[in-house]
């Protein structure tokens, strides 16, 4: 397992795996495509406040510690917030001179041979039928730094638990979730490129591509361009 468990973590596992296993009945697919060790950058659609824990167990499950960077706001809360940075996850200060710390944290847990998880649309999706929006370049420009793969992940299912445009909750226990993996996403047309705005749009658009393909094939049906809210544009 590449992964270490401290008391934390255990308490964690403990916590969150019985909830997880009850809630949800699993379809895990591409699990091959995690890393056994070494440093990863798993880029996922997010579509519920629930998903995170469906992921986490999924990346567990395949041998990895799960690291997710977070809303800042978050690690402010009582018990949760010392808990959740006890367990490794990272903190994004967006908007704020603080930023690029979560950057530069998530660069240091790559060294350290470590998985990050990253949400490249920074929210959950406002796209009406739960489809990707068009993702923030965060993770493009962490990869192109560091080199580290990136491998695309698609998660359905968790929005029946919580859903954030309807704001709808399910409380039945084994909801279906489907979760994938995919192959790293090839990004050696960039490699050595100058850190433009267009070269990590470009990069950020070819991550949500690969992401939107393993959605539409887990979920059915054919997903449309990625979409641009209008309120606020995709491309902070």
């Amino acid at each position: 397992m590449g992964r270490r468990l401290g008391f934390w973590r255990r308490f964690a596992v403990s916590v969150v795996k019985p909830s997880v296993l009850a809630l949800t009945r699993r379809d895990y697919r591409g699990m091959g495509h995690i890393p056994a060790s070494g440093p990863a950058i798993l880029a996922a659609n997010h579509i519920s406040h629930a998903d995170p824990f469906a992921l986490a167990q999924y990346v567990y499950d395949a041998g990895r510690w799960p690291q997710f960077l977070g809303k800042a706001s978050l690690f402010k809360l009582p018990v949760v917030g010392p808990w959740i940075r006890a367990v490794g996850q990272i903190p994004v200060y967006r908007g704020t001179v603080d930023a690029a710390k979560a950057l530069s944290a998530a660069e240091a847990a790559l060294d350290r041979g470590e998985i990050v998880i990253f949400y490249p649309e920074g929210t959950v999706t406002r796209q009406p039928e739960h489809w990707p929006m068009r993702g923030k370049t965060g993770c493009a420009r962490l990869a192109l730094t560091t080199g580290a793969p990136v491998i695309p992940m698609a998660q359905w299912g968790p929005e029946k638990m919580f859903d954030p445009i309807t704001k709808k909750v399910g409380l039945r226990l084994r909801n279906d979730v489907a979760i994938v993996a995919g192959p790293p996403v090839d990004l050696s047309r960039w490699k050595d490129s100058p850190l433009t705005t267009t070269v990590l749009q470009e990069v950020t658009d070819e991550i949500m591509y690969a992401i939107r393909d393993l959605l539409q094939d887990i979920r059915g049906g054919r997903a449309p361009e990625l979409y641009t809210p209008q309120s606020k544009g995709g491309h902070a």
